[in-house]
């Protein structure tokens, strides 16, 4: 029988997150984990190497308006239906960040490369594409098993430092639920961590469970486990709620300048303060 774990706190683990570190964060409906970001902002931690697992919204734009984000690899940082995210355009005006421009295909063949110990995952479609004049460590080469001509890209692997996300449960036993989301499952195996937050504790072990099993992340591939109720918020979460829109608008008018969001994090990162 799996021996059961004590949880962590959000603080102590957004603490063991070091400086530098590549983090990845998933897309906006794969569990967000926004409170796991106010807490990576509120400990003011810096220079971290973000990758959207492809694209990120919300959570992205509110980590690298925040100063925390040196370097982003990337499909997209988009607001949910509003457009680019302001932060995110300005450091890039601004010359504070740096871009590895990518595109979906590519960072989940890279994260799935990643996940199975392989340097690199061969992919196709990108041939004429902008992206091979700006990806200098991709590699076009022939099929070595074609006929004949019949180029292909290789990109390398991925392997983050640090992988976050939001759950809709999570067991004492340290096992966690991802649902239908295979992204989040590959993405935990290629990292050298996994750090969650979970909405509600389930009563039992979901491993065992002959109807959540197979939707459940294993204890051995999740580092740090926080029971953060409301931890996706705004962003939607699978089976619970949707986004809070009105608040992700309210987002978007405050960040479209310097002040704006400075008076956003002060009150909804800082001061804490949620919608009714």
């Amino acid at each position: 029988m799996m021996p059961e774990r004590s949880f962590d706190t959000l603080e102590t683990m957004v603490a063991s997150i070091p400086e530098g570190a590549m983090i990845a964060l998933p897309k906006d409906e794969s569990g967000a984990p926004c409170e796991l970001v106010r807490e990576l902002v509120r400990q003011r931690k810096q220079h971290f190497r973000l990758l959207c697992v492809p694209a990120c919204g919300f959570h992205a734009d509110l980590l690298i308006g925040a100063g925390c984000v040196d370097e982003v690899e990337f499909g997209g940082v988009v607001v949910g239906e509003l457009g680019v995210g302001q932060r995110f355009q300005a450091a890039v005006r601004a010359g504070t960040l740096r871009l590895k421009d990518s595109s979906c295909p590519a960072l989940h063949a890279a994260l799935q490369a990643g996940a199975k110990g392989t340097p690199f995952a061969a992919v196709r479609g990108f041939l004429g594409s902008d992206l091979l004049n700006v990806r200098l460590d991709w590699k076009l080469i022939e099929n070595p098993f074609g006929p004949g001509e019949d180029p292909i890209l290789l990109v390398p692997a991925i392997n983050p430092d640090v992988f976050l996300f939001h759950a809709r449960w999570g067991d004492r036993h340290g096992n966690v639920w991802t649902g239908g989301r295979r992204d989040l499952a590959y993405t935990a195996h290629a990292s050298r961590r996994t750090l969650v937050t979970f909405e509600s504790i389930w009563d039992g072990n979901l491993l065992t469970d002959p109807i959540m099993s197979a939707g459940t992340l294993d204890a051995v591939y999740v580092g740090g486990l926080a029971h953060v109720p409301n931890g996706s918020w705004p962003m939607t979460l699978q089976y619970v709620h949707d986004e809070d829109t009105e608040h992700i608008k309210t987002y978007a008018a405050m960040a479209r300048t310097d002040d704006g969001f400075a008076a956003y994090v002060r009150e909804f990162v800082i001061d804490r303060k949620h919608a009714a």
